[in-house]
């Protein structure tokens, strides 16, 4: 066989491989399937029926999720602190940092299973998805722009134009539909792969280990009564006994101006602990063994601490060493690898 022969055979072979290669993300294209409960998941709260999730929306949604003109100075996106290898949180900080790196005074809350959520952020405030962005936007401390800007700034880019028709059938940019495309993105931010999903859908050849189903035991007599499966928060506001902050932050209370709200914060959901420290609102605890201790040794009689930390004369939640040992390996099968990788989720 001469050179020429080998060259051409080459070039059928790279044509070949280039045709199949399309033809995956065509079939990628061509399943796109919206929005699909989990077979172990609740109905969704997030009213699918008045924004349905279309590729078109999605596409859209995330692009501007990574969109940096949605701040002042065009350098702070969604992405910037909600990072998806750190299961959409800001990792490596115990506090948001924002525009020109402002601090905030709460951790960044991980982007996952939001269309079972009632309420959003650690001190509540906001009670419909399609209306959270704006906090972030026009925040001093996080992208510190407003609204009309960014409708602005996206009106000039031929690229947010012709997304915007394909999404809503109108070039027309306007606050709904940027908030309704940003909630098909994160209605689609699903952590539901986990093993523990697997076990709990008995998916053939996953199992528990035996550690894992003594801490499973030991979360649902200790824990579960706040972080209630399968989303593992039942979505409400508690005071976990914290030891009060410089900042004096008062939780609940600064969106309600009820007295007993004064440092409840919202259960975080317990899915994905690998990848999210440091954990509690200001990311004072920077492994999960601290968090642990907490509830064991470290919590505060405050004036509206949470009944279920008062037991009798000892406050907090008894656990020996042997005990978290046990609560750890069940709460590391609640990470999801496919959830933190999946590329549709990814920055495009």
């Amino acid at each position: 066989m001469n050179k020429k022969q080998l060259i051409i055979i080459f070039l059928i072979c790279v044509f070949v491989y280039a045709c199949k290669k399309s033809d995956v993300v065509e079939t990628q294209i061509e399943t796109f399937l919206g929005f699909q409960k989990p077979a172990n998941f609740p109905e969704p709260v997030y009213n699918l029926a008045a924004n349905p999730v279309t590729k078109a929306g999605f596409e859209l949604g995330r692009s501007l999720f990574y969109e940096a003109r949605l701040s002042r100075n065009n350098t702070i996106s969604c992405g910037s602190c909600h990072i998806q290898s750190s299961a959409f949180t800001q990792h490596g900080h115990d506090v948001s940092h924002g525009i020109d790196d402002r601090l905030g005074t709460r951790n960044s809350p991980p982007i996952m299973n939001l269309p079972w959520n009632k309420a959003f952020m650690w001190g509540g405030g906001v009670f419909d998805l399609d209306l959270q962005p704006i906090v972030p936007i026009t925040t001093h401390e996080e992208m510190d722009e407003r609204v009309d800007n960014v409708l602005a700034k996206l009106r000039l880019l031929p690229k947010y134009t012709a997304m915007f028709k394909n999404a809503f059938g109108t070039e027309e940019i306007t606050t709904a539909r940027m908030m309704k495309a940003l909630s098909q993105f994160m209605v689609m931010c699903i952590s539901s792969n986990s093993k523990y999903d697997k076990v709990t859908r008995k998916e053939a050849g996953v199992s528990f280990t035996a550690q894992e189903q003594e801490g499973y035991a030991l979360f649902k007599e200790k824990c579960a009564s706040c972080h209630s499966e399968p989303l593992f928060t039942d979505g409400s506001f508690h005071n976990n006994g914290l030891s009060l902050s410089p900042v004096n932050d008062q939780g609940l209370y600064t969106a309600t101006l009820i007295a007993t709200d004064r440092y409840k914060f919202k259960v975080p959901s317990l899915r994905n602990l690998k990848y999210t420290a440091p954990y509690m609102h200001d990311g004072r605890f920077l492994t999960l063994d601290g968090v642990l201790e907490h509830y064991n040794s470290q919590v505060q009689d405050l004036p509206n601490l949470d009944p279920a930390l008062k037991n009798g004369g000892r406050l907090g939640i008894s656990l020996s060493d042997a005990d978290k040992t046990k609560l750890l390996a069940f709460l590391s099968t609640l990470n999801d690898e496919t959830f933190i990788n999946n590329p549709a989720l990814a920055e495009q």
